[in-house]
């Protein structure tokens, strides 16, 4: 727990923060009433944002932004070291400076000189602090911090601004979203680029740098909050697009039908695929399934085979599934060249993820989604199920050899074999631990990511 003298002191430093945060906003829409909008556009480095609500969560950052740093007439790269004060603040300062107590002086020369950054929370005590890891110029900071110590916890980043004041330290600003640990590779590039930047003066990147090119370190946040704020782009084991087709097509007979499509499932036999056929009363063919099939996996390379789609005839009906517009062109040349005049094509059917997770009675058809077709089926016979989990692990731990587009195009091994390289790999590995700790669904796979540490000689993460 906190002492009460430090206690206090955050309480004095966020009573004199709120009041004159409040007054300089007060002094914003009576002295600048039609810049605000110019404004968010400067801010999101576009001409056309999206609208600012006004209980937008993300007025928590550009507020600060807006009146300590915003100039529509200063160079979007500052020289030197003065101070970054902005139009508003200026103004301010010139008709209600005298006013200000020593502490709202103090908070207002931070908020104009220490530098936005990107910071790794090293340790949190919810409710009361956190310990922060400047991710670009390094340092480790404790600040008293209620609210975001709540949310944040070791491994998370953020992007925000600490305030070194006489008796505490604090989160003077703060971005409203919480960055999770993969996004600290794009981070740790960006300090590549700032280093080549200054490479010539022979020197670590300094605070001033960071508010030399703050532009760029605002344009990094901007794309992570953008990514994290978009909805996921689902993509199936091909790397296609995930959306659902359904075709239809009138067949000859379900026999004929048979005959020319079983061998799209690669390795069964028809045998094997008639066990589970329906047969009319004169003992011909009513109705039967059939996987479609390829050897082998384009993304999973220990993976046997991948399941593209299904198949299902029913007397003179055919229905045939998959998730790509791709895939569906392939299976819908696949069935008309087989057939020829014999399949007659009625309809297609498509629906995003989004749709189909709409219709309950469909989830099964959408399994594939996730798993590619393999491992995706909680009722798996148990030895199965082993033996898949035992080949996702092993591919699993082949990503160490494949070339990663976070990584720069490097391996995870070359990667390891220098700090940067290094840092990105412990991000990328503490990512896939969080999202292993959360709730799994039933049939989930989650890799031991410790044997893969134990692969590139790193050491264990802290639990």
């Amino acid at each position: 727990m906190q002492s009460i003298s430090t206690d206090s002191a955050w309480r004095r430093q966020r009573e004199a923060s709120d009041r004159l945060t409040n007054e300089m906003l007060r002094f914003a829409r009576r002295e600048f009433p039609d810049d605000l909008q110019e404004a968010w556009a400067d801010f999101n480095q576009t001409p056309l944002p999206a609208p600012l609500a006004e209980d937008s969560m993300e007025r928590q950052i550009f507020s600060p932004w807006f009146l300590f740093e915003w100039d529509p007439e200063r160079p979007v790269r500052r020289r030197g070291d003065q101070p970054r004060v902005g139009l508003i603040a200026r103004s301010f300062l010139l008709k209600a400076g005298s006013r200000l107590s020593e502490m709202e002086r103090t908070i207002l020369v931070q908020a104009t000189t220490e530098p936005v950054s990107f910071y790794e929370v090293i340790f949190s005590e919810p409710g009361e602090r956190l310990v922060l890891r400047d991710i670009l110029i390094g340092g480790d900071t404790e600040v008293i911090e209620r609210k975001a110590s709540q949310a944040l916890k070791a491994g998370d980043l953020c992007y925000g601004q600490i305030w070194r004041l006489p008796e505490v330290c604090t989160l003077g600003r703060v971005a409203p979203i919480r960055i999770p640990p993969g996004r600290k590779t794009e981070v740790i590039g960006l300090r590549v680029k700032l280093r080549k930047k200054i490479a010539k003066q022979a020197r670590d990147l300094a605070a001033q740098d960071l508010m030399r090119y703050a532009e760029d370190v605002r344009c990094l946040y901007l794309d992570i909050r953008d990514a994290l704020l978009l909805p996921p782009v689902l993509c199936n084991t091909d790397g296609d697009r995930i959306v659902f087709h359904t075709m239809t097509y009138q067949v000859g007979s379900a026999q004929v039908a048979f005959d020319a499509l079983a061998s799209l499932a690669w390795e069964t036999s028809k045998e094997e695929l008639l066990e589970g056929a329906e047969l009319n009363d004169d003992g011909t063919l009513r109705s039967v399934e059939i996987p479609w099939i390829k050897k082998g996996n384009k993304k999973f390379k220990a993976w046997d085979n991948t399941i593209l789609g299904r198949l299902e005839i029913s007397g003179r009906m055919l229905v045939a599934e998959v998730n790509s517009a791709k895939r569906s062109e392939a299976l819908r040349d696949e069935i008309e060249q087989r057939l020829g005049i014999l399949a007659v094509h009625r309809k297609t059917v498509r629906m995003t993820p989004e749709e189909m997770l709409k219709q309950p009675k469909r989830l099964d058809a959408a399994s594939e989604a996730t798993s590619g077709g393999r491992g995706g089926d909680s009722a798996l016979d148990p030895e199965l199920r082993r033996e898949i989990e035992a080949q996702m692990q092993q591919q699993m731990e082949g990503w160490i050899h494949e070339r990663i587009p976070a990584l720069g195009g490097r391996t995870p091994m070359q990667a390891v074999l220098d700090p940067d390289g290094r840092e990105m790999v412990e991000a990328l590995l503490l990512d896939w631990e969080r999202r292993n700790q959360q709730p799994p669904d039933p049939g989930m796979f989650f890799p031991d990511v410790g044997a893969i540490r134990r692969l590139l000689k790193l050491a264990p993460s802290n639990p």
